[in-house]
């Protein structure tokens, strides 16, 4: 989402730290580019004027200016009056107070991914123990009530609607009672978006919560929509009052000024952002981690909860014992493939390792392409039981029978088992250093998390 921005600060601030003392016109010339690369990436003027501004006040006093290292602190002051923009810390959902069911009402334009949304919220609640009901109340477009109820069949999370013909108001009402009656603990309510906002939406809107007095009213921002989004924000906020935010779609290849406009320009904090189509694609925002990500500094908590979701520890520990013995095979690395990709894309995990978006950057886009992950996983799965537990057995025409079963040449077949056999040997060498020293621990798995 911010590579653009990324690059273009990283190459501003790489200016700044090869001088050794900084002037005001320094931090002037540098703080311009910073507004046009903030600007290019879609970040709503007010908030550009008012974060520049703040920046340069602090970077022109002495104890800048005159520092042995002007470039870092400017850096520091910038991640600093991001944490401001974004927000202090992570917010909570407020769902603990008051007689259950918890009500949780969406909204949002539609395309937003206000439904997706809904499911993947159900879903990151029922994780941390909650009992979540979903609401189908979008009865104006085609087919959100059957989408919604795909997705709760798929993720094994009940749906409450009434079709497209009943009242929003009442279907809603109706289905909070339906949750009392259950003992749900959660209730999400999925309302009806529209292409643009109008009287009757909002009105609607006002209705919903009038009735049901909800503890979160959560607005879904779609990140790669810009300025229209930024404007939609407020508006929504104005006439229907919103308790937080959720940003889509962060994923995508957009520029993401949203991401760093809608709270500012609605002063309500974002609670959690979209990373990806799959269920589990929803994360808590912490705006440290996100500015950090911006600046090029990584996100190494994130990388960690990741690892520790989508890693079996068990098997972690039974990896150890490989990594040290060198005995490790074609399954073990299968395995250890399929765990990270459930982490998520590769290009979102080299951006939490600091100083790997400064490298990934100088990669061909094929090295970050999860497709390479699916021919590797092909060609180990068109191999034997046998082959991939003894991967030196294969010859040339098992190479050409395991490229014709993966759809792939021996040539890629070849590249792989090679790959492999150096990882084994730098592997062995490594674990007999460390066996030398003490006995110290290797990482377990291949990807040292």
């Amino acid at each position: 989402m911010f590579e653009s921005l990324s690059t273009r600060l990283d190459t501003i601030f790489k200016q700044l730290s090869g001088r050794g003392r900084l002037t005001e016109a320094d931090v002037d010339t540098a703080l311009r580019e910073v507004r046009v690369a903030l600007l290019e990436a879609d970040v709503n003027f007010r908030v550009v004027r008012d974060f520049v501004a703040k920046v340069r006040e602090r970077s022109v006093g002495s104890d800048v200016l005159e520092s042995l290292t002007p470039g870092q602190q400017v850096i520091k002051i910038v991640h600093e009056e991001l944490l401001h923009v974004l927000g202090e810390g992570q917010t909570r959902l407020n769902i603990a107070t008051g007689t259950p069911p918890a009500i949780v009402m969406l909204i949002g334009l539609q395309g937003s991914g206000k439904t997706t949304t809904a499911a993947k919220l159900a879903l990151h609640l029922r994780k941390s123990g909650q009992r979540p009901l979903m609401i189908a109340a979008d009865t104006y477009r085609p087919a959100a009530v059957e989408q919604l109820a795909a997705l709760g069949k798929q993720l094994d999370i009940s749906v409450y609607e009434e079709g497209t013909t009943a009242d929003p108001v009442d279907i809603a009402v109706h289905g909070v009672q339906r949750a009392r009656e259950k003992g749900y603990t959660v209730v999400l309510l999925d309302t009806a978006g529209r292409l643009h906002i109008d009287e009757e939406m909002m009105q609607e809107l006002v209705r919903i919560k009038e009735q049901l007095s909800p503890q979160e009213v959560l607005l879904v921002v779609d990140a790669m929509t810009g300025q229209d989004a930024v404007r939609a924000a407020g508006d929504f906020h104005q006439q229907v009052g919103l308790t937080g935010l959720i940003l889509s779609k962060m994923d995508g290849d957009a520029r993401g000024g949203a991401a760093l406009s809608a709270r500012a320009v609605t002063g309500v904090p974002v609670k959690f952002m979209g990373t990806g189509e799959k269920a589990d694609a929803l994360e808590p925002f912490y705006p440290d981690r996100l500015a950090s990500r911006i600046l090029g500094m990584g996100d190494v908590l994130t990388l960690i909860e990741k690892a520790q979701e989508n890693f079996d520890q068990e098997k972690a520990l039974q990896m150890e014992k490989k990594l040290r013995t060198a005995s490790l095979t074609l399954e073990d690395f299968l395995d250890q493939l399929q765990q990270v990709k459930r982490m998520g894309p590769l290009s979102q995990l080299i951006e939490m390792i600091p100083g790997m978006s400064r490298v990934a950057r100088n990669m061909p886009t094929s090295a970050l392409d999860d497709r390479q992950l699916k021919k590797v996983e092909a060609i180990i799965y068109s191999m034997t039981p046998l082959e991939r537990r003894r991967p030196e057995l294969i010859d040339g025409s098992r190479r050409r029978r395991i490229a014709a079963g993966s759809g792939t040449t021996p040539a890629d077949v070849n590249q792989l088992l090679n790959q492999f056999n150096q990882m084994r040997k730098m592997l062995k060498q490594y674990g007999q250093m460390l066996s030398g020293r003490g006995g110290r621990r290797l990482p377990t798995n291949l990807f040292g998390l």
